[in-house]
C-alpha cells in the first residue's frame, strides 16, 4: 500500500514553515521551531502518533510567539487533511487519555469535515515553558480549522501546567494515530462523503 505522505509549505509575512508528514511512519521526527518547549510538545505528536514528521519553522516573534504557534497548527492541519485525501477506509474517530504524573487530559477527535474545537485546559499561569498559555489553545484551534476536524480536549485532573499541556499533546498524538488508521471499509460516513 502506498504511504500517505504530504509535503506542505506556508510562507507569510509573519512565518515561514516547511514540513513533511508521513502518516504511515515509525514516529521518526526532526522538529525545529526555535522554541524548545513547543518543539518538545510537537515531538509527542509524532512519537505517540507513529508519524514521521520533519518540520522547520521560523516566526517573526512580533509581539510574541502567537503567529508561529498558530501557523504551525494551520500547517500541520493542512498536512493531515492533504495526506488523508478522501478519507477512504480510515477509522475517522480517535480517542486517547494519557497520564503525565498528576495530570491527565482526554482528547477525542473526528475527521468529520466540520472544524470545531472544545477546549478545557485550566492552566493557571501566564506562561508554560517559554510560550504564553493561550497559544496552546490557538495551536489546537488552528489545527482543527485547517484539518476540518472536530476536536475535544478536556482536563480530567492536574495542577502543573507543563504536565497538563504535555498530557494534552501526548493524548492528541495517540488520538490522531487511532483516527487515521485503516479500519472502516469505504468512507466512514452514512453520507458517503467527508
Amino acid at each position: 500500500m502506498k504511504k500517505r505522505i504530504k509535503n506542505y509549505k506556508r510562507v507569510t509575512k509573519e512565518t515561514n514553515i516547511e514540513l513533511e508528514l508521513c502518516l504511515d511512519g515509525a514516529g521518526i521526527y526532526k522538529i525545529d521551531t526555535g522554541v524548545v518547549f513547543f518543539d518538545h510538545m510537537l515531538t509527542h505528536i509524532a512519537k505517540h502518533g507513529g508519524f514521521n514528521l520533519n518540520l522547520k519553522a521560523k516566526g517573526d516573534g512580533i509581539p510574541d510567539l502567537h503567529h508561529l504557534i498558530e501557523d504551525v497548527g494551520i500547517a500541520l492541519g493542512e498536512a493531515f487533511n492533504g495526506a488523508l485525501g478522501d478519507k477512504n477506509n480510515i477509522n475517522r474517530y480517535g480517542f486517547a487519555s494519557c497520564p503525565m504524573d498528576e495530570a491527565q487530559v482526554s482528547v477525542s477527535l473526528d475527521f468529520s469535515g466540520r472544524p470545531f474545537l472544545v477546549y478545557a485546559l485550566p492552566l493557571n499561569r501566564k506562561k508554560v515553558g517559554a510560550i504564553d498559555e493561550e497559544t496552546v489553545e490557538e495551536f489546537f484551534k488552528a489545527f482543527a480549522g485547517s484539518a476540518a476536524a472536530t476536536l475535544h480536549i478536556h482536563t480530567i485532573c492536574g495542577k502543573n501546567p507543563h504536565h497538563i499541556v504535555e498530557s494534552a499533546f501526548k493524548s492528541f498524538g495517540r488520538a490522531l494515530k487511532e483516527a487515521v488508521k485503516f479500519g472502516t471499509k469505504g468512507i466512514p460516513s452514512t453520507k458517503g462523503i467527508l
